[in-house]
């Protein structure tokens, strides 16, 4: 797993993630069985993870479809020559 975000990026989804977490916790404490506050709780601790190993699957997932276009768009990188038909 190579990491694909870079080190400000990570620094911020880990101090988002935190916030959110700590936020989640207090309204959990309150109202310990409300699903959106469950939600958000994995959401924090999803960014928090991404920031930690520097890896996004989001990112990932787009990165591989951008190139898998550009690959059967232009499988030889030159737009004159392809006839897809």
């Amino acid at each position: 797993m190579k990491p694909n975000i870079g080190i400000v990026n990570a620094l911020i989804r880990l101090t988002l993630g935190f916030t959110l977490l700590s936020w989640t916790t207090s309204r959990l404490s309150r109202r310990p069985y409300k699903d959106s506050s469950i939600f958000l709780g994995l959401m924090g601790a999803l960014k928090v993870a991404e920031g930690i190993t520097r890896f996004c699957p989001l990112t990932y997932a787009y990165d591989s479809c951008q190139k898998h276009d550009e690959h059967e768009h232009h499988p030889n990188g030159n737009e004159e020559t392809y006839n897809p038909s």
